[in-house]
């Protein structure tokens, strides 16, 4: 008896494809980049919401780490639930609930109350991410796919870098104890005309389409005890030191096995299941979805170790602390654009490009930094750090294209959510990895010797995401031999996993 194979649903031409797609893809981008934003944007209001709300830095810690978690909690189930639905449906109602608990974050009078809320508000975001995924996988078809997701990147690497930047320019322009407030108040205005221009703009999917929804319920329960069971210790360690629930990870391990292995008697008994385990053998998908997380362990942490260094280490305000990153947001946002349209035709060969001058640019950012201190350290540190953002808008984009290219439209939302999943657990990690080697270092050794280590640490990682991308492109290669990996027309994919 042969294996079942995941079928798609034959692409529309250029001819007949939606003419508001790329109106549909710049409100949805508006989306994201808040959503995503809101993931950096916060370290830099810390203090200030420390002294506002008299807590300490480890309990405060959670308004950062507990919206990364429950971020990560809701991502595959809410792409699960867009591809059955309908990902206009679910766009508009995880928009309508980020721009609520905004509100309800900013307004919040105690520190309970504001974790609270924040957690609400990451899985409102949760919801909305991989719709935009599934929005791309749907609309876009041949080399505008992958100009698409070249947009979407720079999104991504863009929302990322430019959070202690706008965190710094809002805590300028709002002084006082409740200056804070409005780091999540400016969702509400910006969300709220996202949300009648997408109600406007975003078809509400492909004609003829039905979608029934089957929901594995199982499969949700086990997914998310076994993401919750590998995030927490993480996030506590991040939040405040040494862990009480590393015990946890043994328990993780366990549910995310037995996860997999519901997943594949859902797929024998003929239902539909949370995250399709034919997703294992999808050329591209499982390389992509590891060099994700790698890299992504790397990319997220050093936003944490040089506002660290910059406001602690060198005395520079928020926003000069922010400024002092802006090369690097601005070679992500320029380079995955370009990378977004060169991808059909250089593949894997632009994430491999990216990996070594993203790797290079932080080893020369770590060097320069152990040797250069003051008021001149941002000036000096601006030419690497440049250099490793064009690095990284080379893999950001491209490396979801590629990773997404061959997996079928109408899983697009629950793939996308488990490539996203595997980005924030990348994040989680890293921003803990990072922070503790940065204050073990600080100890004994001082702040240039920290900043130093953390960024060399960094570069290492994108070293292992390197040889991943090598090792994939390598595999390409072999399946295609004398050709370069292009992304291949929908008309030449394969469908038979």
């Amino acid at each position: 008896m042969s294996s079942p194979t995941l079928a798609e649903t034959p692409a529309p031409n250029l001819e007949t494809a939606d003419p508001r797609r790329w109106r549909a893809l710049a409100v949805t981008q508006i989306a994201a980049f808040m959503i995503l934003l809101d993931v950096s944007i916060v370290n830099v209001a810390l203090p200030s919401i420390e002294r506002g709300l008299a807590v300490s830095a480890g309990t405060v810690q959670w308004v950062v780490s507990g919206y990364a978690l429950a971020l990560g909690l809701a991502l595959v189930p809410a792409g699960r639930l867009g591809d059955a639905l309908g990902r206009r449906r679910m766009f508009l109602i995880a928009l309508s609930a980020f721009v609520v608990t905004s509100a309800l974050t900013g307004a919040a009078p105690a520190i309970g109350l504001l974790i609270a809320a924040r957690l609400l508000q990451g899985f409102a975001g949760g919801m909305l991410i991989p719709q935009n995924s599934g929005l791309i996988q749907e609309l876009f078809h041949g080399a505008e796919r992958g100009r698409a997701f070249g947009v979407l990147g720079a999104t991504v690497g863009l929302a990322t870098a430019a959070g202690p930047i706008i965190g710094g320019v809002l805590l300028g322009l709002f002084t006082g104890p409740d200056g804070w407030r409005w780091v999540f108040y400016v969702n509400v205005p910006i969300g709220i005309i996202a949300l009648v221009l997408a109600a406007r703009l975003v078809p509400s999917g492909t004609r003829g389409e039905r979608r029934h929804l089957q929901l594995d319920v199982i499969g949700a329960l086990l997914l998310g005890g076994g993401v919750l069971s590998l995030l927490l210790p993480v996030v506590e360690a991040e939040a405040g030191g040494l862990s009480r629930f590393w015990p946890m990870l043994g328990l993780a391990a366990l549910l995310l096995a037995a996860f997999a292995w519901w997943e594949l008697h859902t797929v024998r008994r003929g239902r539909q299941p949370l995250l399709d385990p034919r997703l294992a053998r999808t050329s591209g998908y499982p390389a992509g979805s590891g060099i994700a997380m790698v890299y992504f362990t790397a990319f997220t942490g050093i936003w944490l170790v040089l506002a660290l260094y910059f406001q602690d280490g060198l005395g520079y305000s928020p926003l000069r602390s922010g400024l002092a990153v802006t090369p690097f947001a601005l070679g992500v946002a320029a380079s995955a654009v370009v990378a977004g349209r060169l991808v059909s035709r250089a593949g894997r060969w632009l994430t491999v490009a990216g990996l070594i001058l993203t790797g290079g640019g932080l080893a020369a950012t770590a060097l320069v930094l152990r040797h250069v201190g003051g008021d001149s350290a941002a000036w000096a540190a601006a030419a690497p750090l440049l250099a490793a953002g064009l690095g990284g808008g080379m893999v950001t984009s491209p490396n979801m294209t590629l990773t997404l290219e061959n997996v079928p439209v109408q899983t697009a939302g629950a793939a996308g959510g488990a490539l996203q999943t595997a980005q924030r657990i990348g994040s989680a990690i890293g921003t803990a990895v990072l922070a503790t080697i940065y204050y073990r270092v600080l100890t004994g050794h001082g702040y240039a010797t920290a900043i130093s280590d953390a960024l060399l640490c960094a570069s290492g990682l994108m070293v292992v995401a390197l040889l991943m991308a090598v090792a994939e492109l390598v595999r390409r290669r072999r399946h295609r031999p004398g050709r370069p990996a292009p992304v291949p027309r929908p008309e030449h994919r394969v469908h038979h996993l």
